[in-house]
């Protein structure tokens, strides 16, 4: 009797990590952070104008910044210029940010528990170890601990605007982890700031802002269309939830998030693409550089840098930029990983992931505006909590050119590689190339070993249309 050789049964796929991205998720990836670099690179100059007009004319621009604009009755809109950057222009970006979250979680990385895993677990490591060391610093005596919150915000646009500046390339998965965990922040700024930073609570406003909030998705679940209604409707919204107490910027996140961010039928976009597309420009472009300008001018001098670096709060404010945030990020993905098996995309390395946790450390826009509600009754604190914001967003950014540039050739061959286009048809060659072998995976893993069949049908799914077939439903979703 002859011996029979060994069976082996077949290897369960593992869940890879920072695998290529489905075709569809990666053009609007490439759309959506094309917008941001630009703004980020604004963002950097509106920063460099505030600072050096800060301290070269410290008079002029507390004039300006001061400068007391709008009607004083119904609802106390008499507010500085500051205010209206902060309290106003930010609510686009907030609105922006509702309308990513909500895609995000319809049709993005956080549509299913598996991959939402990686980006939330960083996320939330990301936040709560900078909260931490810094109340850390902040527990003895002389220390501010209501400062807890300035260093857990990452903000994409900074980031993206360094990458721009500096030249280096990114594959468009470590983009992509870079915008969904910026997503998952900004959740929980949203939340800390409707949490821990609103007063005085006037439920009658509060209430009339919920009553406009429900005629605004009535109107848009409905059809019904047109800027001069909503617009109007969300300003009245807006300087509702300002009166009640809330930060006004949760109406902004309010409103994105109640917008139709899934496909129905032929749409081509959804209501809610349709309108991030024409809104990011805004936000990108004009609120955040326009609050950059009028949130980051603080006065430098050798004594205030030398604060930074003595004193609790801004002390604080660096060690949980630069050491919480990348060993936050880190750690939750390498655990996140270690947990669920998921395998790192070989083309890729975990120094990739540590030099993109060290960019995620940049925090700008919403901890230059935790700092002014951090400390709104200590004008001097909140500014030395600004610079340290600026500090270590610098030293963030180099740290992170230093680590990226030693990998840029390669983060240059990914995506030449990503991009080449031989044919000229609009689908680059590498889901071309694995549409023919019958193996398109329509994802990197996180989602699952979804393929895609060869042919016209299989083609044009491939190339990011969102039609449905003969007899397939439309997607659903919230």
């Amino acid at each position: 009797m002859t011996d029979q050789p060994p069976v082996h049964e077949p290897t369960p796929l593992r869940r890879q990590l920072l695998g290529r991205l489905p075709l569809p998720e990666r053009t609007f990836i490439t759309d959506a952070l094309r917008t941001e670099t630009v703004g980020g690179v604004l963002l950097l100059a509106a920063a460099v104008v505030a600072l050096i007009w800060a301290n070269a004319w410290p008079h002029s621009y507390e004039s300006v910044l001061d400068h007391t604009v709008g009607p004083s009755a119904p609802l106390h809109l008499d507010l500085t210029l500051g205010d209206w950057a902060k309290d106003g222009l930010l609510t686009i970006f907030f609105f922006v940010a509702g309308i990513e979250l909500k895609r995000e979680f319809v049709a993005g990385e956080l549509r299913t528990p598996s991959a939402a895993l990686l980006p939330v677990v960083a996320a939330v490591c990301g936040v709560a170890l900078p909260a931490i060391l810094y109340s850390l610093v902040n527990s003895g005596s002389g220390g501010h601990p209501g400062g807890w919150a300035i260093p857990t915000a990452t903000d994409i646009a900074f980031a993206l605007g360094v990458l721009a500046v500096v030249g280096s390339h990114l594959p468009s998965a470590l983009r992509a982890f870079l915008l969904t965990l910026a997503v998952v922040d900004d959740l929980i700024a949203i939340l800390i700031i409707a949490i821990f930073y609103s007063s005085g609570i006037k439920f009658w406003a509060l209430g009339l802002a919920f009553v406009g909030l429900v005629l605004f998705w009535f109107l848009h679940r409905h059809g019904v269309k047109g800027w001069y209604l909503f617009v109007p409707l969300a300003l009245v919204i807006w300087a509702l939830m300002h009166e009640s107490g809330v930060h006004a910027t949760v109406a902004g996140v309010a409103m994105g998030l109640m917008l139709r961010c899934h496909r129905e039928g032929d749409e081509q976009e959804s209501p809610g693409e349709h309108i991030e597309h024409l809104v990011r420009p805004l936000s990108a472009g004009l609120a955040v550089p326009v609050f950059a300008l009028f949130a980051a001018g603080v006065t430098i001098s050798g004594s205030t840098l030398r604060e930074v670096f003595t004193q609790a709060a801004p002390l604080g404010i660096v060690i949980g930029l630069l050491v919480g945030k990348t060993v936050g990020i880190f750690g939750g993905t390498w655990l996140a990983a270690r947990f669920t098996r998921a395998e790192l995309n070989p083309q890729l390395k975990w120094a990739d992931m540590f030099a993109v946790s060290v960019l995620a450390g940049i925090g700008f826009t919403v901890s230059l505006l935790i700092s002014e509600l951090a400390f709104q009754d200590d004008l001097a604190l909140a500014d030395r909590c600004k610079t340290a914001v600026l500090v270590g967003s610098l030293l963030c950014a180099l740290l992170a050119t230093v680590l990226l540039k030693l990998r840029n050739r390669h983060y240059r061959e990914l995506c030449e590689e990503e991009d080449r286009d031989t044919d000229g048809d609009g689908v680059p060659d590498v889901y071309q190339e694995s549409l023919h072998r019958g193996n398109l995976h329509q994802g990197d893993g996180h989602h699952g070993d979804v393929r895609q069949g060869d042919g016209p049908a299989g083609r044009e799914r491939a190339a990011g249309s969102t039609r449905p077939r003969p007899g397939e439903r439309p997607g659903t979703g919230n």
